[in-house]
């Protein structure tokens, strides 16, 4: 599945949402949207990933890089990660470093 990530800004949360497959080729495009995004003070990033299929190490780098662009003082939120994917993420223990949630509504979550 091709891999496409977009993104927008809401009450000073930006939320990208991905899907198809997150691996080297398509790592570049999700550090894009990720660079657009932490450069304008938000408090928190959102990533929608219900429709992601697939995450590589690569992927991974870049939510590395999205934690220390932010800073350690605002929070990530994953939401509906499907088990692949989660499951990356926990086998590496970066799931600590996140918010795991079902869902999230910017307009009424804090």
């Amino acid at each position: 599945m091709v891999f496409s990530a977009t993104s927008e800004i809401i009450n000073n949360t930006a939320i990208i949402t991905l899907s198809g497959e997150l691996d080297a080729s398509s790592a570049p495009d999700f550090k894009s949207e990720v660079e657009k995004v932490t450069e304008r003070g938000l408090i928190r990033l959102v990533l929608r990933m219900a429709d992601l299929d697939y995450m590589a190490s690569a992927g991974l780098r870049v939510f590395i890089f999205a934690k220390q662009k932010l800073g350690s003082d605002k929070e990530i939120y994953v939401v509906s990660p499907q088990e692949m994917v989660l499951d990356t993420l926990e086998k590496t223990g970066f799931h600590n470093r996140l918010v795991i949630v079902d869902s999230y509504d910017p307009t009424t979550s804090p």
